[in-house]
């Protein structure tokens, strides 16, 4: 399926002076599983499609947790920061930090060296609390399922967000539940 979304460049009517957006992008199920022992609750290739499409180019800011949740360490054509507290920790292939100011501080400083309009934050849980208050932009895919999990997403106010775009994919042999992409802007800046 063809995306949609504009992602990786110079939005239309926007400048390369423009502010790097802090994004998210997340897949949850109906009762906000968003993952289970390490590892996805569902598999969806056309979502998977849709990441690496969306974040191509960007640098991706997870936790600690989620880069060793990875298939592949580092994703290739993304810049990887690591936010732990673990001052010692290693990740090859990635930065490390213990500070999420100061990884999204260079994260946006990589992505305006390489002309990128967007800066992703991949989770888990506990990153994607952290970061929510200063967001500018959610990719949020909501699958139509309730799996059993060990990671949630706590969730937002819908109504300070408004959806750009939707859409929406079948149940099929690539997608084992049916759901919906949706991209949703905050309303007012954050604070």
């Amino acid at each position: 399926m063809l995306l949609t979304v504009m992602h990786g460049a110079k939005f239309q009517g926007e400048d390369m002076n423009s502010p790097i957006r802090l994004c998210a992008i997340v897949a949850r199920g109906r009762n906000d599983v968003i993952g289970r022992e390490g590892d996805l609750p569902w598999r969806l290739r056309d979502d998977l499609r849709n990441f690496k499409a969306i974040t191509k180019g960007c640098p991706m800011i997870m936790g600690r947790k989620t880069w060793e949740s990875l298939p592949r360490r580092p994703l290739p054509g993304r810049p990887h920061l690591v936010l732990t507290r673990d001052w010692t920790y290693a990740a090859p292939g990635a930065r490390v930090f213990s500070d999420f100011a100061t990884s999204v501080a260079t994260a946006r400083a990589v992505a305006a060296q390489s002309e990128q309009r967007e800066v992703f934050v991949i989770g888990g849980a506990a990153l994607f609390d952290l970061a929510m208050a200063d967001l500018d932009r959610l990719y949020l895919t909501e699958v139509d399922a309730a799996p059993e999990g060990d990671v949630h997403f706590s969730g937002f106010d819908e109504a300070d967000w408004s959806e750009t775009e939707r859409q929406s994919f079948a149940a099929s042999d690539d997608n084992e539940f049916a759901f919906s992409i949706r991209t949703l802007d905050r309303l007012t800046s954050p604070d």
